[in-house]
């Protein structure tokens, strides 16, 4: 039975919402940081200068130029800074190739729910992507905090030591006057079987409840107050530690969208895109782990 227009409209709204439901599934990085809406291809936004202000790393002032000070004298002068950094919203777009109305229709797989599915795995696999490089630095870091892991590396289970590069982490972060507690460890799947082999392996007789409890579920969901998410989108030989909805904001231009092109007749195609970019506000709320393979 062909299909009336109502129907065709029904069709593509399902789809629409499949693509949704999809995205929230896939998203990963982003349920960790900030989410707004830009309304304006170019971003212009101010990385502030992380620190109270009583201490050297912001203005110079220490905390003996504020504390005890001499009745009468005058204060010394104190003032946040901030960096101005332009960015520009970047677009991540694919389509299917044209599904025709008869492999639609009969075709033992659904393909119209497994393109939809694929094409927006596709574009959320790139956002995802771009913030983790964006929270990194790209691997290379500038402002984030950064320190080698011990040893030389997760794997070594004679030097390596991955509790002390966590709270290492944990540590610098606090330095810097954020709360590390409930931070995000993001690892790719090598880290993670390091970590879990260390634990059970090297360190299982010392923390026997631990060896127990996590051979049973076969995942870390928290360890030393992070909660640990492992992806391949991570690389092997580091691994990042950072605040959520602190360190970096999604500034979302056009969110996950998806349209159904169909060419009566012939066949359909699904296009898929989102637009926005990631900033990195909280510069000092992360830490890079380097080096934690041998």
């Amino acid at each position: 039975m062909a299909d009336t227009n109502a129907m065709a409209e029904i069709r593509g709204i399902d789809i629409d919402k499949l693509a949704k439901g999809f995205a929230d599934e896939e998203l990963v990085l982003k349920k960790f940081v900030t989410v707004s809406k830009t309304s304006a291809r170019e971003i212009r936004w101010y990385q502030k200068t992380a620190g109270f202000l009583d201490t050297t790393d912001t203005t110079g002032i220490t905390a003996s130029q504020i504390a005890n000070i001499s009745f009468k004298a005058r204060p010394f002068v104190a003032e946040q800074s901030w960096t101005r950094v332009p960015s520009y919203v970047r677009k991540y777009f694919v389509e299917s190739p044209l599904l025709t109305d008869e492999d639609i229709r009969d075709c033992d797989i659904d393909i119209l729910a497994t393109n939809v599915r694929d094409l927006v795995k596709a574009v959320s696999n790139q956002v995802d992507t771009r913030i983790y490089n964006v929270i990194s630095e790209s691997l290379t870091p500038v402002n984030i905090n950064t320190a080698a892991a011990t040893g030389t590396g997760w794997d070594d289970t004679t030097t390596g030591d991955p509790i002390k590069d966590i709270l290492v982490g944990k540590q610098n972060i606090r330095t810097y006057r954020y709360s590390p507690e409930g931070a995000i460890l993001y690892i790719h799947p090598v880290e993670h079987t390091n970590l879990i082999s260390w634990l059970i392996s090297t360190k299982g007789s010392s923390i026997p409840q631990f060896a127990s409890q996590k051979v049973e579920t076969g995942v870390v969901m928290e360890i030393l107050g992070c909660k640990v998410v492992v992806s391949t989108n991570a690389t092997t030989d580091y691994a990042l530690i950072f605040v959520p909805q602190r360190a970096a904001t999604w500034k979302a231009f056009t969110p996950i969208t998806s349209a159904v092109i169909k060419d009566p007749g012939i066949g359909t195609k699904i296009r898929v895109w989102e637009e926005g970019e990631a900033l990195l506000t909280d510069p000092r709320a992360v830490q890079l782990i380097t080096d934690t393979v041998t």
